[in-house]
C-alpha cells in the first residue's frame, strides 16, 4: 500500500509511469470485473482503456480517505460498464429498484416477485446492511466488515445468514434475485 501511495501521488501530478505500474498492477482485476458484467472482450477491452483515461483525467480527484484506490478504479469501470449496458439496452428503473424493458413489464409483474424484491428489507438490521453494503454499494467483504465496524468472519457470516434466509423463503426465485443483484 506504502509504494501505492507514492505511485498515486505520481500519478496525480501526471506520471506516466506511475499510470503504467499501477495498470499493471491492477489491469488484470479490473478487466475480469468488466468481463464478467459485459460478457464481450473487445468491448471489455476497450472499456478497460476508457477506465485507466479516465483514471489519468480524475486522478486529483482520488481521495485515499474516502477509500482503496482499487475500489476507485472498480467503480469507475463498473459506471463505465453500466453506462454502455444503458446505451445498448434501455431499462426502466422504478421506485423498488426493479428494472424493465419497457413500463408495461412494470405493471404486469407478478406478485412473488415483487414479494421477493421486498424479502430484502424484512431481513434483521444487520443482515439487510451486509447485503446492501456488498451487493448494492459494491463493497468488498474487507471494506463492508470495516464500514460495519464488525470482526470479517462475522461479517462474512451476516452475508451467508441473509443469504440462506432468503433461499429458505424463496428458493424457486433466488436466480432471480441473483440476476438482479449482479446487474446492479
Amino acid at each position: 500500500m506504502q509504494n501505492d501511495k507514492h505511485l498515486i501521488q505520481q500519478l496525480q501530478q501526471k506520471d506516466e509511469r506511475a499510470l503504467a505500474l499501477l495498470y499493471d498492477k491492477y489491469a488484470g482485476a479490473i478487466y475480469s470485473v468488466i468481463l464478467k458484467m459485459i460478457k464481450d472482450e473487445g468491448q471489455a477491452q476497450n472499456l478497460l482503456q476508457d477506465t485507466f483515461m479516465t483514471v489519468w483525467d480524475k486522478a486529483e480527484r482520488y481521495d485515499a480517505n474516502k477509500g482503496r484506490f482499487y475500489t476507485w478504479v472498480y467503480r469507475i469501470a463498473k459506471n463505465k460498464v453500466l453506462n454502455v449496458l444503458r446505451k445498448t439496452d434501455p431499462l426502466i428503473q422504478t421506485d423498488d429498484f426493479s428494472v424493465y424493458d419497457n413500463k408495461e413489464d412494470a405493471i404486469g409483474i407478478d406478485s412473488e416477485y415483487l414479494e421477493l424484491n421486498g424479502a430484502i428489507t424484512q431481513l434483521e438490521t444487520h443482515h439487510k446492511e451486509a447485503i446492501e453494503l456488498v451487493y448494492f454499494k459494491g463493497m468488498t467483504h474487507r471494506e463492508a466488515h470495516q464500514a460495519m465496524d464488525v470482526p470479517l468472519g462475522t461479517f462474512k457470516s451476516y452475508v451467508r445468514q441473509a443469504l440462506k434466509q432468503l433461499r429458505d423463503r424463496y428458493a424457486k426465485t433466488l436466480s432471480v434475485l441473483l440476476l438482479i443483484l449482479n446487474a446492479l
